[in-house]
This record gives structure tokens, C-alpha cells and sequence, in this order.
């Protein structure tokens, strides 16, 4: 499957309310919504991949799982690492005490 900047951008139109509830902003309700239809969009692209390789005769389960964590792992380490950085430098901000080294 080719790039879609269509889907793309329903895709980045659909986290908007997500994130605009976790803000605290209510004059947009949805967020609940808003993770449904990225999720919604996100099956669509994976299945029309999924059917592109089975077409080629190139599908491999491993392969398949290998795109997915070189697509989420660098954001979910850049995540885990500034979650851990905010903990030590803002400790009550997370309602445990500094760990002192």
C-alpha cells in the first residue's frame, strides 16, 4: 500500500481530541472517540499491508512484527526514558519520594 497523506491526516485529526482531553479542554468532548477511530484507521492500514504482502507472496510473520517495533519502539524508549527523567527531577509531581543516589 502505497502512502496515504489522506489517512495520515485523519489519522493526526482523530489524536487531537485525545489530547485536547487530556488537557483538560472540554469544549471538545470525543477523546474516547477520537482513540476509536485512530485505532479504526490504524487496522485499515495494517490489514491493507498485510494484503499487499500476501498478494507479493512476501508475507513473514517475523518481518511483520519487525516493521512494527522499529515503528514503535524509538518512540516508546524516547516515552520511558523522559517519564523516567521527569520521576528524578520532579519526584512529587508522581507522589513518591526523590531517590537519592
Amino acid at each position: 500500500m502505497n502512502y496515504r497523506r489522506d489517512i495520515d491526516g485523519l489519522r493526526a485529526v482523530a489524536v487531537l481530541p485525545v489530547v485536547l482531553f487530556h488537557f483538560g479542554v472540554s469544549a471538545i468532548p470525543g477523546g474516547f472517540t477520537g482513540v476509536d477511530i485512530f485505532f479504526v484507521i490504524s487496522g485499515y492500514l495494517i490489514s491493507g499491508s498485510l494484503l499487499d504482502d500476501l498478494e507479493r507472496g512476501q508475507f513473514s510473520i517475523g518481518r511483520f512484527y519487525w516493521r512494527r517495533a522499529r515503528r514503535i519502539l524509538p518512540a516508546l524508549t524516547f516515552v520511558i526514558l523522559l517519564a523516567q527523567h521527569c520521576r528524578l527531577v520532579h519526584p512529587s509531581a508522581f507522589g513518591s519520594p526523590r531517590i537519592q543516589p
